[in-house]
């Protein structure tokens, strides 16, 4: 199976390194505009070609899917030429700009029989395929909130706000763990550096069974966070990324409360047990998906961030942009 790799920047060589590691893929062509970025894949992989130009992947009739790690605003076009021309796509987060662009890929793939699959990287973490499976086993119970930070100094994006940027990893999780679709989003946000997009932000998403999201995205963090607090009626959960070994831990804590008869007031009882973590799959996130990816494409078979996922993500991140614009006004979904 030969691929073709649009991007050589941040993310790109981590895609290649990974697919390289397959046995049966072999990297046909890698695509950057920098000569120092070609430089590099050809010193890394002296048998792969490298180009300047996409069309060298794009119009290679042997290259049978394409992955794209470029910016977002590129998205749309490159995906959409592959798909055009019959490969598989394999695109970065977020899989496109807008909701039109994103339902147009859908589309083209439909039509053209391809796998079209959104990097939504987290998913396939261990510790995120953990939490998914303690939620759907209902050790949490119903829940009532997810918390959420993701805060770092820099990267600074030049063609996005923070939200687009850093909330796609959270919004991913958060509709891989909740089968119920949205009700409204609200997004406030703030730019301090005058590049006309929002380098601190919080989005709120609000779902019809009280449940209720919380995201906290920043580029000027002086320290690196990464975690995630889910609350439920049973048990709650808290997930640190930076964590090195318990990434996971389950706390049997909460609240019980009752009503008694005959008197209006509710009594609420707190209660605190143990504390555990499970074990985690300490495997490469990216290097499960990409394998994931090269099964979807040998076997036809529906992807676990698929098309219809990365839409799901736009239509989120679309109407925070909405939100935000608006000074946090509440948008229905």
């Amino acid at each position: 199976m030969k691929i073709g790799v649009i991007g050589y920047g941040y993310w790109g060589p981590n895609l290649v390194r990974n697919f390289m590691e397959i046995e049966g893929v072999e990297l046909a062509c890698c695509v950057d505009q920098r000569p120092e970025r070609r430089a590099l894949v050809a010193r890394r992989y002296p048998l792969a070609r490298v180009a300047a130009t996409p069309a060298e992947v794009l119009d290679d009739p042997s290259v049978e899917a394409v992955v794209i790690a470029t910016p977002v605003s590129t998205h749309h076009g490159f995906a959409r030429e592959a798909l055009l021309r019959g490969k598989h796509v394999l695109v970065e987060k977020p899989m496109t700009r807008t909701v039109q662009e994103a339902e147009e890929l859908m589309t083209l793939a439909d039509k053209a029989g391809v796998v079209l699959m959104v990097d939504h990287t987290f998913i396939y973490t261990g510790a995120v395929r953990k939490i998914k499976e303690i939620v759907e086993k209902g050790d949490l119970g119903d829940l009532y909130y997810l918390d959420s930070v993701r805060i770092n100094l820099g990267l600074f994006q030049h063609d996005v706000d923070v939200i687009s940027d850093l909330a796609p990893h959270d919004l991913a999780i958060l509709t891989h763990l909740v089968a119920e679709r949205p009700r409204f989003v609200s997004a406030i946000g703030a730019d301090h550096t005058g590049s006309g997009h929002a380098d601190v932000a919080y989005m709120t998403v609000q779902f019809p069974n009280n449940l209720l999201a919380h995201l906290h995205v920043n580029w000027l963090s002086p320290v690196k966070i990464r975690q995630m607090v889910i609350g439920g009626t049973r048990q709650m959960l808290v997930y640190n990324d930076m964590e090195p070994t318990e990434k996971v831990r389950v706390y049997d804590r909460g609240v019980t409360v009752t009503t008694q008869e005959g008197i209006y007031q509710t009594l609420v009882d707190y209660r605190t047990g143990d504390v555990w973590a499970p074990k985690i799959d300490n495997r490469e996130a990216l290097a499960v998906e990409c394998q994931h990816f090269v099964d979807c494409v040998r076997s036809g078979r529906k992807p676990l961030t698929s098309a219809a996922d990365g839409l799901t993500v736009v239509r989120l991140l679309e109407a925070a942009a909405r939100s935000l614009g608006c000074g946090g006004t509440r948008v229905e979904m």
